[in-house]
């Protein structure tokens, strides 16, 4: 199927109707009509793995064929916005001219649609500005300029495994000791290490990893936790009025990702394996079964800035509220507030003297 631009007549004027954060249904901005979007968990199911090659992209996995223009500056590929040659890109505000590209890719399962509204964002985005100290004052200006914040779907991947650890390590017990230093009696810390051997075993449901380029992994995984047991299937209307950006990192690239975010907390369950005051891993060997996968869509707002060049980011869980951001210093403030630091500790110092 081909993937055309998101746009819904009202039923009572013809205009453009939106998806409003939180009341789910497409609402008319000029007469003001609501139309309920019916939501549905039908159809949401892991697909499996061992399915995909490099000529598949799965076996049970619905695909699509999809349009999308690719940003010259950070790579973020994004649908066509509608009826426009060169529109802002939602990641670094570079200006996109729709040159179009066909690919095919895996269609979007389910998505969390839009909580947070626009106006409650714009509030926690001059929150959050107005609480970075030593941030320039071009910075805050920008906290005024509404038409920065955008309502954006992010691709995500995410992954179900069933995981067998094999470790060894040493295990330590710390024990205190009485010591003379320097001519004086002082007590101390030592570790008696033990061998440690063992296996440890865990399931692993809806590992989450970003499938954007443009965004910093970072960045995205502060906004976590994501409700996803809210997740519904995908339906257009849930991206009317929003922008969308297609995957990047591909299903098997992802799993990469998510391997690597399962052996930090198979590393945790170790430590808790091996047990006593403080813990070794010298060797860790996982095995991963039934895996599986699904790929989603979450909202988020975004607002990107530059500063001398440099790209920043901004961003709110557009379900919880959560903010992330980047942000660039001001050396002026800083060297400022240095100095009069030093002003007030000499001041100091003269009245004690």
């Amino acid at each position: 199927m081909s993937d055309g631009a998101r746009q819904f007549p009202c039923d009572s004027c013809g205009a453009r109707v939106t998806f409003a954060p939180g009341r789910d249904a497409l609402v008319c901005p000029y007469c003001g009509s609501e139309t309920h979007i019916p939501s549905s968990t039908e159809g949401i199911e892991e697909h499996d793995f061992a399915s995909v090659t490099a000529e598949h992209l799965g076996e049970d996995a619905e695909t699509i064929d999809v349009l999308s223009v690719q940003c010259d500056s950070c790579a973020a590929l994004v649908e066509p916005s509608p009826n426009h040659e060169a529109f802002p890109c939602p990641y670094c505000g570079s200006s996109i001219v729709a040159r179009e590209k066909s690919r095919r890719l895996i269609k979007p399962q389910a998505v969390l649609p839009f909580r947070v509204a626009r106006a409650e964002a714009l509030k926690a985005f001059r929150r959050w500005v107005r609480t970075r100290w030593f941030a320039p004052n071009a910075l805050k200006k920008l906290a005024r300029v509404e038409d920065r914040l955008r309502g954006l779907y992010t691709p995500y991947w995410t992954y179900d495994a069933g995981t067998v650890s094999r470790y060894t390590g040493q295990r330590g017990e710390e024990y205190r000791v009485t010591v003379r230093r320097n001519g004086k009696t002082v007590s101390e810390t030592r570790v008696r290490w033990y061998p440690a051997a063992g296996t440890v075993s865990r399931h692993f449901d809806d590992m989450l990893v970003v499938g954007s380029e443009s965004l910093p992994r970072g960045l995205a995984e502060a906004l976590e936790p994501w409700d996803l047991g809210s997740l519904v299937t995908y339906r257009d209307e849930y991206l009317s009025g929003f922008s969308a950006e297609r995957y990047q990192v591909d299903v098997k690239r992802g799993w990469v990702r998510a391997a690597e975010r399962m052996e930090e907390v198979i590393r945790g369950d170790v430590r808790r394996d091996i047990g006593g005051d403080r813990q070794r891993i010298h060797s860790l060997h996982t095995t991963h079964g039934d895996i599986t996968f699904k790929h989603v869509l979450l909202p988020m707002w975004i607002c990107s800035y530059r500063y001398k060049e440099k790209v920043y980011r901004f961003l709110v869980n557009a379900r919880t509220g959560e903010v992330q951001g980047e942000r660039p210093w001001s050396w002026v403030k800083i060297t400022l507030a240095v100095l009069a630091a030093i002003v007030v500790f000499v001041v100091l110092k003269s009245l004690e003297n």
